[in-house]
């Protein structure tokens, strides 16, 4: 025994307690991944000697493996909090060509509108084109626009309703008489409103009534306000639309099945000026006429005034949705993960990131949920995987190695001294 076998040995321990003791700090690290010291015993050669008789020199650390299990997911309170259920890593990049990988996904918006980690480096993802459809194969950083989304014309309308077969006419026999009274409810049977906008985004209310024709059976008078005056006719004297709906006898075929309204232009009111809608499509398509209390089933506008950017949401497939005060969604982006053949070969760089290396082989990027790469779960964050309780048990094996190791220089140093003091 020489003391070489001692001094690798309290080397070797020392070495794996920095390592259990790097995972014991790391335990409430999100996206923190443990390591483990992993040994190799120590062999001097010797010329014509025999290895069968040849005592060890000692031990070495052969390598400080990472180990990428996965870790418990927790739900947090932040939409922008991000975790990867499965295989692969974010990308991240400083904004120059330096790309990091991470587990940690507690993100946030920087003052430029981009969403960032704690160090400030940008999440990569797929940009979306004119239609809200991520671009794949284009990683850049995601961008959260923060200014309001435009206003949009309302250009369609579709109302599915039920008028009751029951009903008695109520349009006036007498042709001098004012055809509809908007404001006595007996001289129509049914009414709904829908509001629509203009290309300002101005609120526009746009009033149906239904008045059963005493004329022709099957047959209603369709008479529409905006904001309260007469799209038809004069304010004193309205007059219902042009066509008139005609339903088949079993009720369930409207004949026509939409309507077109026109230069829908109120006149001003409280200091506003309305731009006027040149043409507005009213699809009635699946309205039915039975013997049944008057409903309406279905009701849509295509338009919608501006809005706020008003929250963030994430998909389990990566894709970053805006939404606005009015109402309104946008697709803004869909994050890219990555992963590697071997992840064991990623140098770890510091605050919870990684870079590639040859070991590690070249990224693998995709969509969160495809081929072998994991989804993506918004409102969480991925804990790390030490397990304290084995943590602690290598800790106490560690001390009682290192104690052990420390007595092997003991004795050999007492070898020595009997040695030195002989006569």
């Amino acid at each position: 025994m020489s003391f070489q076998q001692g001094l690798s040995g309290l080397n070797a321990t020392s070495r794996n307690l920095d390592v259990i003791g790097n995972n014991i700090a790391n335990a409430s690290t999100v996206g923190a991944k443990s390591s483990r010291a992993e040994f190799a015993d120590l062999y001097a050669g010797a010329i014509g000697g025999s290895s069968g008789s040849q005592p060890g020199s000692g031990v070495r650390v052969a390598a400080v493996a990472q180990q990428f299990t996965q870790g418990n997911i927790t739900a947090t309170e932040n939409p922008m909090d991000v975790a990867i259920d499965g295989q692969g890593f974010f990308k991240l990049s400083n904004g120059d060509d330096q790309i990091f990988y991470s587990r940690n996904g507690q993100f946030k918006l920087n003052e430029q509108g981009y969403m960032v980690n704690n160090d400030g480096l940008y999440l990569l993802g797929n940009p979306v084109d004119a239609s809200g459809v991520p671009v794949s194969g284009v990683a850049e950083p995601m961008e959260i626009p923060t200014k309001g989304i435009q206003p949009r014309e309302t250009d369609g309308i579709e109302i599915e309703f039920n008028l009751d077969s029951r009903a008695s006419p109520t349009e006036p026999t007498d042709p001098t008489a004012p055809k509809i009274d908007f404001a006595d409810s007996s001289t129509y049977n049914e009414s709904t409103a829908v509001t629509v906008y203009d290309g300002l985004g101005q609120p526009i209310q746009l009033k149906y009534y239904f008045q059963k024709d005493a004329t022709a059976a099957n047959t209603w008078n369709v008479y529409v306000t905006a904001n309260g005056e007469t799209l038809s006719g004069t304010d004193a004297a309205p007059q219902p639309l042009a066509q008139q709906l005609v339903f088949t006898n079993n009720g369930n075929t409207i004949t026509p099945n939409s309507l077109t309204l026109t230069d829908i232009s109120p006149n001003p009111s409280n200091g506003v000026t309305y731009v006027p809608i040149d043409s507005l499509n009213v699809s009635l398509v699946g309205s039915t006429q039975f013997a049944s209390e008057f409903s309406v089933t279905a009701l849509s506008q295509t338009g919608y005034t501006t809005g706020q950017l008003a929250g963030v949401a994430i998909d389990d497939d990566g894709t970053v949705t805006a939404r606005y005060t009015n109402g309104q969604k946008q697709n803004v982006g869909r994050i890219e993960i990555a992963s590697f053949r071997n992840p064991q070969g990623l140098q770890p760089v510091g605050s919870n990131n990684w870079i590639e290396t040859r070991e590690s082989g070249e990224p693998v990027a995709g969509v969160p949920g495809t081929g072998n790469l994991g989804q993506i779960q918004a409102g969480a964050v991925e804990e790390s995987n030490v397990d304290l309780t084995l943590e602690l048990v290598g800790l106490i094996t560690a001390q009682r190695n290192y104690q052990a190791n420390a007595q092997t220089i003991k004795t050999q140093d007492q070898v020595m001294q009997t040695l030195m003091s002989m006569r």
